[in-house]
């Protein structure tokens, strides 16, 4: 190991245990930081410095990277971030699942769970964001996909069509001027509508305006059960037509009658990979989902926006057909699997937490009756935790070697605005469950799962200097104590920070010493 004498650092992490990233085994080192950056990796034993931090006995990991976050309008009214920090996270891609917080154009409107909330100012375009973004200085560092429902609503609206040419064409230069303002790529929420009634010709030609500046593609695909092939094929036709770089969020065989593809669906990936396709996926720990409760609904009832959906409950005569539909389509799920999450309207609020059965004999209702009842009162602003995965199929998954790690949450913290719903766990504990479980023989070794966390993701979202411990890259420090290390957060009771994240360094600033949050923030917005 060299030895470096004649340096002074602004910072100084002295006997770690050094993962660099990459994947290879942890090394005794010191690394020293200048301002933002690392200046040197080895024996800085003799070395000046104006702050040391004694990582004895501790793991020294680059920044970890959640590859699928829902963040970006929350950075702007809790910027410390907590949910992600005390994880770990150094830097959170944004803007998934086709919903994402810029552009916004026509009549187009912000996601339900953020309509509500007093942001410090007002943005149309992802330039505009971003001088937001850098004004409040978050705590992490945020990369911003664009969202094609995003796009596709404010230019085509909320029926249940794919664009005109005209309206593609406009399409296409938004999402261009987005990618050049600092999109990092676009993502599809095609269960979603209008999304779920576009045709794949739309997203193809999305998709190229991606590959000609070298911008990913991701999806959360039309289906993650019954059709998951389906839809992994149509994900791996989208790259191979456009020639963009695929992520495939939340890789999952959803649903009992579905655990046994999973062999199918890994062979599917591979065989992309095997042909040159740039292809990729993200996970999180849990056996649950989450998204809106009112995804239950029929698709055909969902669109056109919230107010046309409000007025489908209330005509009786088509709540009966919603209600026979969803009673028809629960099939095996039921309703002891949905859990209610998040909740708006004050009459609700003792139901969050509860399973759906649970809340109906509370209500005095059938189950299905107390779910339109819920999403009718909530206006649509009511979360659903749905289980129905495999655990040994998530293990699996998560053991691939191009599958990283992603919260699929929005960051939140255990006071202040963001406290008071009822979030998955996964916004607080995904990194640390995974530590753990590493650590304990659980999943894979934890050289490797600390390179699905870091290099992989920077690598796949091309985000220069991030995801490794080197000379000349960013200083996205975590120190972390492996004696310590875990989740607190559970389903009943999620807004728990995790423990065992000693310091957090994003770009050279201590964010978290000793255990503590600092008041010093300095996230940037990575384009």
């Amino acid at each position: 190991m060299v030895r470096i004498l004649a340096m002074k650092f602004d910072l100084l992490i002295r006997n770690g245990s050094v993962l660099d990233g990459t994947g290879a085994a942890a090394v005794s080192a010191d690394v020293g930081i200048i301002g933002e950056r690392i200046a040197a990796v080895g024996d800085l034993s003799k070395a000046e410095t104006n702050h040391v931090i004694d990582a004895t006995g501790h793991f020294v990991c680059p920044g970890f990277i959640d590859a699928h976050s829902h963040s970006d309008a929350y950075f702007l009214i809790e910027p410390r971030a907590s949910s992600k920090v005390f994880q770990g996270i150094t830097t959170e891609v944004c803007g998934n699942c086709g919903a994402s917080v810029a552009p916004r154009l026509g009549g187009a409107q912000l996601p339900s769970d953020w309509q509500d909330k007093p942001f410090p100012g007002t943005w149309s375009t992802v330039a505009e964001y971003r001088k937001l973004f850098e004004q409040v200085k978050p705590a992490v560092n945020e990369a911003l996909l664009i969202g094609h429902n995003t796009l596709h609503r404010g230019i085509s609206g909320y029926e249940p069509r794919g664009a005109t040419p005209d309206e593609l064409k406009t399409m296409c230069r938004a999402l261009e001027q987005a990618l050049d303002e600092g999109g990092c790529g676009m993502s599809t929420g095609l269960i979603y509508p209008p999304a779920s009634a576009v045709p794949r010709e739309e997203v193809v030609a999305l998709s190229k305006v991606c590959a000609a500046k070298n911008k990913i593609y991701t999806s959360h695909m039309r289906s993650e059960g019954k059709q998951l092939l389906e839809a992994i094929d149509e994900a791996l036709d989208i790259g191979r037509r456009s020639g963009a770089r695929v992520q495939i969020s939340h890789l999952k065989t959803s649903g009992q009658a579905n655990w046994h593809k999973i062999d199918a669906a890994l062979e599917k990936i591979e065989s992309a990979i095997a042909e040159g396709i740039e292809v990729a996926a993200d996970r999180y720990p849990y056996t649950a989902a989450q998204t809106d409760l009112d995804i239950i609904l029929p698709d055909w009832a969902l669109y056109d926006g919230k107010e046309a959906v409000l007025g489908r409950l209330k005509d009786s005569k088509v709540r009966k057909k919603i209600r026979e539909e969803i009673l028809e389509g629960r099939g095996e799920f039921g309703f002891s699997t949905v859990m209610i999450g998040s909740v708006e309207h004050p009459e609700l609020q003792h139901l969050k937490g509860l399973k759906m059965d649970q809340a109906s004999s509370l209500l005095g209702m059938e189950p299905v009756d107390a779910l339109l009842h819920i999403i009718e009162k909530d206006e649509l602003r009511t979360g659903g935790i749905f289980f129905g995965m495999c655990e040994e199929n998530m293990w699996r998954i998560l053991a691939q070697p191009w599958v990283m790690i992603g919260c699929d949450a929005s960051l939140r913290a255990p006071d202040g605005i963001l406290s008071t719903d009822h979030p998955h766990p996964r916004a607080y504990g995904s990194f640390t469950k995974l530590l753990r479980a590493s650590l304990d023989g659980q999943t894979v070794p934890l050289p490797e799962m600390i390179r699905k966390m870091t290099s992989l993701p920077a690598e796949t979202f091309r985000l220069k200097d991030r995801g490794v411990l080197k000379k000349g890259a960013f200083a996205d420090v975590v120190v972390f104590d492996p004696a310590k290390v875990k989740e607190n957060t559970t389903y009943q009771n999620p807004h728990q920070l995790s423990e065992g994240v000693e310091t957090l360094i994003v770009n050279g600033t201590l964010t978290i010493q000793e255990g503590q949050l600092t008041d010093a923030r300095r996230g940037r917005f990575l384009d």
